[in-house]
C-alpha cells in the first residue's frame, strides 16, 4: 500500500469519527433534552441560612404528588440528611452551598449539579420506583469529603 492511500484512509476514518461524535452530542442535547442546569437565582452565601427557602431546609409538598426539597451543602454534609417521598412523586431539588463548591448527585437518577456559593441550583426528577438513593458530593471539598452524603427514600 502506498503512503498517500494510507494517509487518506486514516484522515477519512478520523473525520468520520468526529462526525459521529458531533452527531451524538447534538442528539443528546436536542433529541434527548439533556442540558446543564442553569443558575436559578443568587443568594448571599454569608446570609444563606437566614434567607428563604434556605432558612428552613427540608421537604415540602407543593401539590398533588409534587414536592420541593431544599438542600444546603456545607463542609462536610448536606442539610437535611434524609428525605422520604412516595413513589411516583416529582421532586424539585433546590440547593446551594454555604462555603465552597460542592457536587450534588442523586445516584440512580439524572439529578446532578454543582453547588456554588451564591448560586441557587434547581432540578426536578420523578421517582417512579420505591428504593433508596444516595446523594453524594462529587466535587472534592476537603478532608471530610468522603463523609458528605444524604439519602432520598422512596416508599
Amino acid at each position: 500500500m502506498n503512503v498517500k492511500k494510507v494517509e487518506m484512509v486514516f484522515l477519512s476514518l478520523c473525520a468520520s469519527m468526529l462526525l459521529v461524535f458531533l452527531l451524538a452530542l447534538f442528539y443528546s442535547a436536542y433529541g434527548m433534552g439533556m442540558h446543564l442546569p442553569g443558575v436559578e437565582a443568587t443568594v448571599d452565601p454569608r446570609e444563606v441560612r437566614q434567607t428563604a427557602p434556605f432558612d428552613e431546609p427540608g421537604l415540602r409538598e407543593v401539590g398533588e404528588g409534587q414536592y420541593e426539597a431544599v438542600f444546603l451543602g456545607f463542609a462536610w454534609g448536606f442539610q437535611p440528611r434524609e428525605i422520604t417521598v412516595p413513589a411516583g412523586s416529582e421532586v424539585t431539588f433546590i440547593a446551594t452551598a454555604t462555603d465552597v463548591i460542592h457536587g450534588f448527585h442523586v445516584e440512580g437518577t439524572r439529578v446532578n449539579f454543582m453547588l456554588i456559593p451564591g448560586q441557587v441550583a434547581r432540578q426536578s426528577y420523578t421517582f417512579r420506583e420505591p428504593g433508596e438513593h444516595l446523594i453524594i458530593c462529587h466535587e472534592f471539598c476537603g478532608a471530610g469529603h468522603h463523609l458528605m452524603y444524604a439519602r432520598v427514600i422512596v416508599e
